[in-house]
């Protein structure tokens, strides 16, 4: 049986990892209200965002504010091509949600495979964003980095939440969500739209990555779990609202953290999935969001 110190540890570990869920759910919920689209390749701009940061700040010894910066911008710009060369033709054809699902899925691994030939395949890290630390409470300890992923996470869904509800694009983006045939009519460039639901995806995945990989590693082969436990946080939390999302990540996170102290690392994901199908059965709209109010 675990200790106290033992399950509070866990439970402040998976605050962290669950932010990071959250931040990849966000995305996944950015491209599903503009679209209808379930993203798969979302997981592999988690790896990108680390990968691009770590060959930045290390092997080129560009200052870590930078590296992330241009990581980010860098990532989008691969959310973006995704968009114009695989998804935009598919949808212009009328081809089905299924076909262009099945097409992000086949980005995925080929971004991986392009990982592999290009940067190779060894785990890589970098040092916390802080020096230092932990900060000890007692017998708790809690890593810097996890203050850098609650601000950051924070800073994200308050932008998102004020870029949607305060800016033109921003509207144009839920009205996209709401009806796109209607918005079409009204003038809204839905192309468009669905770019900048890629570009705004793809820069919080890289984040994510950015924020996750000083506390872990990143490797060629680090999307696809990260990006099937975002899709569950954002069906734990519900598709239609950013925060929703976000608290979806943590409890999934805190789950998943307890799950390995209490019964073992090899159930967590069996915990998860058990955890997925219970929310799906009984609140098939998400346990804090739902479709009905947007991001």
């Amino acid at each position: 049986m675990p200790s106290l110190v033992e399950l509070v540890q866990s439970l402040v570990n998976g605050v962290g990892i669950g932010l990071v869920y959250g931040l990849i759910a966000i995305g996944f919920c950015v491209i599903y209200n503009a679209s209808g689209i379930v993203n798969f390749a979302q997981g592999v701009f988690v790896m990108l965002g680390g990968m691009f940061t770590h060959a930045m700040l290390i092997k080129l010894g560009w200052p870590l504010a930078v590296s992330a910066l241009v990581s980010i911008v860098a990532v989008a710009g691969i959310g973006v091509l995704v968009q114009l060369a695989i998804v935009r033709p598919m949808w212009n054809r009328k081809a089905p949600l299924f076909a262009i699902i099945l097409a992000t899925l086949a980005v995925q691994l080929l971004i991986e495979q392009i990982v592999i030939l290009t940067m190779g395949d060894q785990p890589r890290t970098y040092p916390d964003f802080t020096p230092g630390g932990p900060l000890k409470i007692g017998d708790i300890a809690i890593s810097y980095q996890l203050f850098w992923i609650l601000g950051c996470g924070a800073l994200m869904v308050l932008l998102l939440t004020l870029f949607f509800n305060r800016t033109r694009a921003g509207r144009a983006l839920r009205a996209c969500s709401q009806n796109r045939e209607a918005a079409a009519l009204l003038g809204v460039p839905v192309d468009a739209m669905l770019m900048l639901s890629f570009a705004l995806s793809a820069a919080l995945g890289a984040a994510a990555g950015i924020l996750i990989t000083p506390t872990q590693y990143t490797a060629y082969g680090v999307g696809a779990p990260f990006g099937t436990n975002g899709f569950i946080a954002a069906i734990i939390g519900g598709f239609g609202s950013a925060p929703a999302a976000l608290l979806g990540g943590v409890l999934l996170g805190v789950v998943q953290s307890g799950a390995i102290v209490v019964v073992g690392a090899g159930y967590k994901n069996v915990v998860a999935l058990t955890i997925l199908l219970v929310v799906l059965l009984f609140f098939p709209q998400g346990i804090f969001g739902g479709r009905g109010k947007k991001a």
